[in-house]
């Protein structure tokens, strides 16, 4: 195997945000052996480094679902920023409809300042249309997006545009379905995007030629390794991409099931080690 690359959430991360130890020393396996090992997420490469901090993990990072690639000392080594106009349009219409969201550039993920009350508003909203409504799982979906580092707050999307900051994913939450498919209709049929979902409550955008399986393709080239010689490790739609083009892949056992379909070999679930299983069986081929 040349090259393996493996997507965080759902996937590398377990269900409290870890990275087990086995799942490390599986990386650490592959590597001795001079297999590239590369993560591949939607979050921002600084989110990545700040999850890696006091672990004996160095990797290259493909970030923002393949907007930026980041070297294994973390220097930026290519990047595809979103249009300005088109940044504009996107947080604008967020903004206007109500929509929780977050934009990360270079330095930062930029989100409202009031974006707890956003999603607090339609989590009332929900219990009040349904008072028996379990909210739990809703609530817990809302701490993970804020346990991420690195926020900014601002009081406008202008703020963003109006400095004239690299934008590279935005991403659009909501606990409503309507709303979520009225925002994937939008932007969906744009010319200038590339349209994904990375969970139950979001979509997110990024520039047309961004995607987590062109990045991957550009490592390969990059790094002289083949890509029929590449795995892929993933569970959501935003991993597609590379499923679609590697030679080898795999989908937790968690993994939505249109990409268990997708996928030649289903391991364990993120709570299993199922990345250390998966990377065993591919350093077996």
């Amino acid at each position: 195997m040349d090259m393996i690359a493996i997507d965080l959430d759902g996937t590398l991360l377990n269900s409290t945000n870890e990275i087990s130890k086995n799942n490390i020393q599986a990386i650490q396996r592959a590597q001795s052996k001079g297999v590239e090992v590369v993560i591949a997420t939607g979050r921002a490469a600084f989110d990545v480094r700040n999850l890696f901090s006091g672990l004996d993990l160095h990797t290259w990072v493909i970030a923002a679902n393949g907007a930026t690639i980041h070297c294994p000392d973390g220097k930026l080594f290519s990047s595809t920023p979103m249009e300005k106009e088109d940044v504009t349009e996107i947080l604008g219409w967020l903004e206007k409809e109500g929509f929780y969201y977050e934009a990360i550039d270079d330095e930062a993920i930029l989100t409202p300042q009031n974006g707890r009350e956003l999603m607090n508003i339609e989590l009332d909203r929900i219990q009040s249309a349904n008072p028996k409504t379990d909210l739990t799982r809703l609530e817990k979906a809302a701490e993970k997006q804020f346990s991420q580092s690195g926020f900014l707050h601002v009081d406008s999307y202008k703020e963003i545009v109006d400095k004239h900051r690299n934008v590279y994913n935005i991403l659009a939450f909501s606990f409503e379905e309507e709303k979520l498919q009225k925002g994937w209709e939008r932007f969906e049929d744009h010319p200038d995007l590339t349209l994904v979902s990375s969970a139950n409550h979001n979509f997110e955008l990024e520039h047309r030629l961004a995607s987590k399986g062109n990045a991957v393709r550009q490592l390969t080239k990059q790094l002289n390794r083949s890509i029929e010689r590449t795995a892929v490790i993933g569970d959501s739609f935003n991993d597609l991409s590379m499923m679609n083009i590697a030679g080898y892949s795999a989908a937790m056992g968690n993994a939505k099931d249109e990409v268990k379909e997708a996928c030649c070999y289903l391991t364990k679930t993120n709570d299993e080690d199922g990345v250390a299983h998966a990377i065993d069986h591919f350093l077996t081929l």
